[in-house]
């Protein structure tokens, strides 16, 4: 039995039908072989088709979305990152690559841990903790003391743990790890005693010229003295790492003093950064 239609009579300037047409042509409406404005019509009443100018997401609303996603993901929010995935790779205009990262993200597991992580720290809780390194391994930590720090551009986890195998950094700080919060794994908790801190070592460090007034103070700087045409820091380091990067920043206004062992590291880290533009 052929099915009811509704008769719908429509006064549109000249040529607007023809308009009808190149619409439900791009969005496949038809009846037969012959675009269906009629049908487009009825595809608008149902909320099936969209006209006009597409949503689609800028460069610099991509990367807004991009640092929200770090930032769900940091706090523990998985689903909330998720949906703002889902919205990057449906409507946000993507290079090739940029689009492969972001559905290899969606579609592993987004359990944020930093609310069982921040319960463990506020109850000083000794707990265990498996982690996947850049390189896809798998790594486990006896974390005796843990806490969340801001370093450049995201939140990580900051832990004292037993293990020492793994670390090549200097004897005195092979205890500490810096770990990224969206790459644990699991943590539960471990008996035993809660320590005060993280390892550390103090660094002094030399600014001259423009960063004697420029440099702003760190809350670990133990001590800021001019003198003369030097302004001297002391800091306390739990990760040379962070400092390197800072340091290198700064330029040839900054010079590490001690301790010698990572002002060697530093110097031979210029040394082979500049023997890779000599090739």
């Amino acid at each position: 039995m052929p099915r009811k239609k509704e008769t719908l009579t429509l006064s549109v300037p000249p040529g607007t039908k023809a308009k009808l047409a190149v619409i439900a042509e791009r969005l496949n409406i038809r009846w037969g072989n012959s675009p269906s404005p009629s049908g487009l019509v009825a595809a608008l009443a149902e909320g099936s088709v969209e006209v006009g100018m597409p949503f689609r997401l800028s460069p610099p609303q991509v990367k807004a979305l991009r640092q929200s996603v770090q930032d769900l993901l940091d706090a523990g929010h998985g689903e909330e990152a998720r949906s703002v995935l889902t919205l990057l790779l449906d409507r946000g205009e993507l290079a090739a690559p940029l689009r492969q990262s972001l559905i290899q993200q969606i579609s592993q597991p987004l359990e944020g841990w930093r609310i069982q992580v921040d319960q463990f720290i506020q109850q000083q809780q000794p707990f265990h903790l498996v982690y996947r390194n850049a390189q896809g391994t798998l790594l486990e930590y006896s974390v005796r003391y843990a806490e969340i720090i801001f370093y450049e551009k995201r939140y990580y986890l900051q832990i004292w743990c037993d293990q020492t195998e793994d670390s090549q950094d200097f004897p005195e700080l092979r205890h500490n790890r810096c770990l990224r919060l969206d790459r644990i794994q699991a943590v539960f908790p471990l008996p035993g005693a809660w320590r005060g801190q993280c390892d550390s070592m103090q660094v002094q460090f030399h600014l001259t010229g423009g960063l004697i007034r420029a440099y702003e103070p760190k809350d670990t700087d133990l001590q800021d003295t001019i003198i003369g045409e030097i302004r001297q820091i002391v800091r306390t380091v739990v990760n040379p790492f962070w400092l390197m990067r800072e340091i290198r920043r700064y330029g040839s206004e900054c010079v590490i003093q001690s301790p010698v062992a990572l002002r060697d590291r530093f110097r031979q880290d210029l040394l082979d950064m500049l023997a890779q533009y000599e090739k």
